[in-house]
């Protein structure tokens, strides 16, 4: 039934869902090959965490180390002071913890949907961080925050939950043309050449599957095991899941969500329109904002967007047959400082081989 209405309506979504998406101005000194060949992310259409501000997690959490809040020098802690008002402590030992119990589901973790133009309204959720090594080589990071991580669901076993969450794709560019793609994936992640990768229907944006709960980045959608990093096989223990939906042409303009009633279509999320705009000098590790009243402070925060690991006396914690390392709860991760940001491969120094990939799915 299903089936035969959406062949009735198709010709209405494709007029209604063919136009692009809406395109702002950009800070002054921002190169237009950054936006031109940015990423659109299609999020899974049943993932209830959606991109999230990066702001409003300061106001849901509180420093702490070892599980014991400190004192920041100044309060309320903002993304122009993060940094400044922990720098008496060590950073990587902070982590930025939730003041409500989680197991609550508090709202503030679900983010923020995309409206209609693929913007998540009201809520700062990107960070566009420039590279430029010099000689037209450029290195442009599209960073995505979310307030959770959901771990996923394996063998009936909830693991690897955790408060915080940033992944990101890395886009290569010379002299302003894009020549390769960085998908980051848990621990790891996945190259491809740009001219492999799925395209927007302006055939110059990459597309991007953002994982059910994970938010891994994978190019293609369908189920992803990643048991073994750099291989992506279609199933196998553990799994990510990425969907689009598409109704209309390759790839569809939006993904059909048939769990709502009446059906109704979600743009996918334009991490540009909702987006802060740096520059990154690797000769110095030092950030720039692209205009005055962009926040840079937090951007040198080495301590972590989440919770600390619970214990295992931690009532809500619980792992997988007792096994170290297979906890419902992990640790929040760190922020874009801690992602290479100054690469000389496409892929992270971790990824040895780079395997820059010419097919999809591989």
């Amino acid at each position: 039934m299903v089936g035969n209405m959406l062949l009735l309506l198709l010709p209405f979504f494709a007029g209604a869902f063919s136009a692009p998406l809406t395109r702002r101005a950009l800070p002054s000194g921002v190169p237009d090959y950054v936006t031109k060949y940015a990423p659109i992310v299609y999020l899974y259409s049943t993932d209830p965490y959606r991109p999230s501000d990066i702001g409003a997690q300061l106001t849901n959490t509180q420093p702490e180390i070892n599980y014991t809040a400190i004192t920041p020098s100044a309060v309320p802690l903002t993304l122009d002071n993060l940094n400044s008002s922990l720098s008496s402590y060590s950073g990587s030992n902070i982590y930025l913890t939730s003041t409500s119990d989680i197991t609550t589901s508090p709202a503030w973790l679900n983010g923020v949907p995309p409206n209609s133009d693929g913007e998540t309204e009201g809520a700062v959720s990107c960070a566009i961080i420039v590279n430029d090594h010099g000689s037209g080589l450029v290195d442009a990071f599209y960073m995505y925050f979310y307030a959770f991580n959901y771990g996923g669901d394996y063998f009936d076993f909830i693991i690897g939950d955790h408060v915080g969450d940033w992944e990101h794709n890395m886009v290569r560019f010379q002299d302003g043309v894009p020549t390769a793609v960085w998908y980051s994936q848990h621990s790891n992640g996945e190259a491809f050449t740009y001219k492999t990768v799925q395209k927007w229907t302006d055939g110059l944006r990459p597309i991007v599957f953002s994982a059910n709960g994970s938010h891994a980045n994978y190019a293609i959608s369908g189920t992803h095991d990643h048991t073994i990093p750099d291989i992506n096989l279609p199933a196998g223990p553990v799994e990510d899941h990425t969907d689009n939906g598409p109704i209309w042409g390759t790839p569809s303009d939006h993904y059909l969500d048939t769990s709502t009633s009446p059906l109704k279509f979600t743009p996918p999320v334009d991490p540009t329109l909702s987006a802060y705009y740096y520059t990154y000098t690797a000769a110095n590790a030092t950030f720039a904002s692209y205009d005055s009243h962009t926040p840079v402070d937090w951007l040198y925060f080495t301590g972590h967007w989440g919770d600390e690991q619970y214990p295992d006396s931690d009532p809500r914690q619980q792992t997988i047959f007792d096994i170290s390392g297979l906890y419902k709860y992990t640790s929040g991760p760190t922020g874009p400082e801690d992602k290479q940001l100054n690469r000389t491969d496409v892929c992270p120094a971790n990824s040895d081989p780079c395997i820059l990939r010419t097919v999809l799915g591989s």
